[in-house]
């Protein structure tokens, strides 16, 4: 029978030599990296969308004529901003306040509920020589704020409601209510 070859020994256990902890240099400046790169596609993304907004036409409260060239101009701010170019210039602040508004048709009143966006639009009322002039708009895309109960009563004088706008906008809106007839459409 044959003899079975002998089995080689397995070698000392030697232990494992110090060594100072292991320091990965540079994970912060990557990090970093990687932060402003988000920042960056956040603005250019941000500044798209007003891009959009400003050319979809949809305004903000209080959107009044040439509002669409301010937001476009906040636009072409922010895209500018985005690319690093320079400080942000201040935006333009706009102070909003309620203003009431009583519209001639009391139904359409009815229709109108917190937060639906209107055009204000003004029809001088008949003149004593019998010429009537054109309606014109007097602000456009404006948020109702709400709407007073008391409608029933209404019929006679029109339907009070109260609309949030940019103060010069209020300004013009009580000017026309006072020799037109004010009526809202829907947006």
């Amino acid at each position: 029978m044959p003899v079975p070859a002998p089995v080689a020994a397995a070698p000392a256990p030697c232990g494992v030599p110090a060594f100072d902890p292991l320091r990965v240099r540079g994970g912060g400046h990557r990090l970093r990296r990687a932060l402003l790169r988000r920042r960056r596609s956040m603005a250019a993304g941000l500044a798209v969308t007003a891009a959009a907004l400003a050319a979809s036409g949809a305004g903000g409260p209080g959107v009044a004529a040439g509002a669409e060239e301010r937001a476009e101009a906040a636009a072409r701010a922010a895209a500018g901003g985005a690319s690093g170019a320079g400080a942000q210039p201040d935006a333009e602040k706009v102070e909003l306040v309620v203003a009431p508004v009583r519209i001639a048709d009391v139904e359409t009143a009815r229709l109108l509920r917190h937060g639906d966006r209107v055009d204000v639009i003004a029809a001088a009322s008949h003149s004593p020589s019998g010429a009537e002039s054109d309606a014109r708009v007097v602000a456009k895309g404006v948020m109702v704020e709400s709407i007073p109960r008391a409608l029933e009563n209404a019929a006679e004088g029109g339907a009070l409601v109260l609309l949030t706008v940019e103060r010069d906008v209020a300004a013009e809106l009580a000017g026309a209510s006072t020799n037109s007839r004010l009526a809202v459409t829907l947006c």
